[in-house]
């Protein structure tokens, strides 16, 4: 049997050697840092997605907002449609909003917040298309964005923010007279 002296000695030689051998230290190091170089990367990607896609937003509203603009006005169903075909490519349908007011000449436009003080998304919309020429309209548009990356501590929510259906409104508004 080997005296206790004896096994320390080994154990302490094993060490020094463990401590010299640089071999697999860049994966050690990657292991550390991967964490953190991972969250981060996905919350700049997951800020990009929701940049890009309220701006696919704004140009398909300003797009179908050009329709009530020359007096052609829809249906609500149709002038719906007609923004949901446009922004198709990101967004489904089933999320998205539509609320179109008139005001009449001198006016005071008042626009509310959809979101309340507890942080939930309030629908009182409306499709009030102008039924003369000397209104002016207000077109908006809302989508509730899914986001991914907010369990990792980054949360650019402000519906149902702390809860895991985060989800960012976008939104993008439009006025107009028509002629």
């Amino acid at each position: 049997m080997s005296s206790p002296v004896r096994s320390v000695v080994t154990l302490g030689k094993a060490l020094r050697r463990f401590r010299r051998n640089r071999r697999g230290s860049a994966a050690v190091e990657f292991a550390l840092v991967a964490p953190a170089f991972f969250a981060l990367l996905f919350a700049i990607i997951e800020t990009a997605l929701v940049f890009f896609a309220g701006q696919v937003l704004e140009t398909g509203l300003q797009d179908t907002g050009r329709v009530i603009y020359t007096s052609n006005t829809p249906s609500q169903a149709d002038f719906k449609q007609a923004l949901c075909d446009r922004v198709a490519v990101l967004f489904t349908c089933s999320n998205l909003y539509v609320d179109v007011r008139s005001y009449s000449a001198g006016t005071a436009i008042t626009i509310t917040d959809p979101i309340d003080g507890s942080g939930n998304f309030t629908n009182n919309f409306v499709y009030q298309p102008p039924t003369n020429l000397d209104q002016t309209v207000v077109v908006r548009a809302f989508y509730q964005w899914p986001l991914v990356v907010t369990g990792l501590g980054y949360n650019i929510a402000n519906i149902g923010r702390g809860t895991s259906n985060s989800k960012r409104l976008l939104a993008s508004t439009n006025a107009f007279r028509p002629q």
